[in-house]
């Protein structure tokens, strides 16, 4: 019987579970090869699945302790709205919908196996994928001396055959569609949801319209625009077409407009953490408006050096988040300037949503550093002296000026 480091038993271990086959059968296997008691932890983080299934499939498995929660508002208001900040973006493209939630999870996780008297816990993420290591190094940086089991990497069910044998064994329930090769894995929440694998890994081949699950194609969005306002507040949303709504409520309502007008797909390659590259199908609708919003809010309200270096730190920030480190302190400091710089971002964007587009067609703000008086091609009535250019562009041609003489004389530039 496999045992902690240290030789220490392992007693009770909470497991992230789903209820679907993988967790189902990690669950009986943690029972039969540690022979241990097994707390269930399932999140609602608006995956848009019926969640008491899973608790009563627990309660089949002989699980005492079962957790079935509701996360959507601390998901969207205490990690989304956060990233969001920084109008983050992994490879200048994904919108993390992924990496995002795994620290909730892990976080939720520590907590109930302090609160329940476990000594371990378990996921349920493969030893080739990227969620490993998110959860662990979540884990970790919560409870450093907490025991994590990751049964991919330890057990020998490394093929389809072998999983659905042990669950025959087992009397777990399979449905039939897992009889066969899925084809394809699909990772939901409020934010997005990611499908890769199986028909979607050769990069060659264009996604069959079966796989999108949270959008219309484009090409059947409606031909007439939907308009809409949303108002921020230091730098988070509040507000859609004037109307209040939680950080959840919010999203969800964006993700309903996004999905009727096409937005949001992405067909990527990107390099994982743990060395290779992936193709992936994600769908982010409500997000997609959200990050074009905020980018059109901070355009008016944030000055320009400040702007510039938000952007420059964005890169780092989202691969900080992308490869597992939410908990860092990296992540604590940036997260620390992003916040400072949100101070004076309020005010409405208003947008047209089309066929797959979000167009910015007007922002305003009672912080708005936007000037008519300054940038007007009529009479500024002396709010700017243009002569003032002149001695500008002199000072910054100088070195310019410079180098072209000494390359004439033919020296090195």
């Amino acid at each position: 019987m496999p045992t902690a480091p240290g030789d220490r038993r392992i007693k009770k271990v909470v497991l992230a579970y789903s209820g679907g086959l993988d967790t189902s059968v990690i669950l009986r296997w943690l029972q039969t090869t540690y022979g241990c008691e097994v707390v269930t932890f399932t999140a609602d983080l608006g995956q848009g699945e019926e969640l008491e299934p899973a608790r009563k499939k627990a309660e089949m498995f002989g699980v005492k302790e079962i957790f079935v929660e509701d996360l959507r508002e601390t998901f969207v208001k205490d990690f989304v709205f956060p990233m969001f900040r920084a109008n983050t973006l992994y490879e200048g493209q994904y919108l993390l919908g992924t990496s995002i939630a795994r620290p909730l999870i892990a976080q939720r996780q520590i907590e109930i196996a302090e609160a329940v008297g476990a000594d371990a816990v378990a996921h349920g993420a493969t030893g080739k994928g990227n969620d490993q290591v998110r959860f662990e190094l979540a884990y970790y940086a919560l409870k450093p001396d907490i025991t994590v089991i990751a049964p991919w990497r330890e057990w020998d069910l490394t093929s389809r055959t072998r999983l659905l044998a042990f669950a025959e064994e087992h009397q777990i329930p399979v449905t039939k569609d897992k009889r066969g090769e899925a084809p394809f894995s699909v990772d939901a929440n409020l934010l997005h949801s990611s499908s890769e694998g199986k028909l979607l890994e050769d990069p060659a081949q264009a996604p069959e319209e079966i796989v999108f699950q949270r959008t219309i194609s484009p090409e059947d969005a409606p031909d007439v625009a939907t308009e809409i306002t949303i108002d921020f507040v230091s730098g988070d949303p509040v507000a859609i077409n004037g109307e209040a709504l939680s950080p959840a409520t919010l999203l969800t309502k964006l993700n309903e407009l996004g999905r009727a007008n096409g937005i949001g797909r992405l067909d990527l390659v990107e390099n994982r953490f743990v060395g290779m590259k992936s193709r992936g199908i994600y769908e982010t609708p409500g997000g997609t408006i959200l990050l074009a919003a905020h980018r059109a809010i901070e355009s008016i309200t944030l000055d320009r050096e400040a702007m510039h270096l938000k952007d420059s730190l964005m890169p780092r920030y989202a691969e900080i988040i992308y490869n597992g480190f939410w908990f860092s302190p990296e992540r604590r400091m940036l997260q620390a300037l992003i916040d400072a710089s949100q101070n004076s971002v309020t005010g409405r964007v208003r947008l047209k949503l089309y066929k797959g587009n979000v167009i910015c067609v007007g922002r305003e703000s009672t912080h708005s550093l936007y000037d008519t008086r300054v940038v007007t091609f009529e009479d500024d009535q002396g709010a700017y002296n243009q002569q003032d250019a002149q001695g500008f562009i002199k000072l910054n041609a100088l070195r310019l000026r410079l180098g072209s003489q000494i390359g004439r004389r033919g020296g090195s530039l």
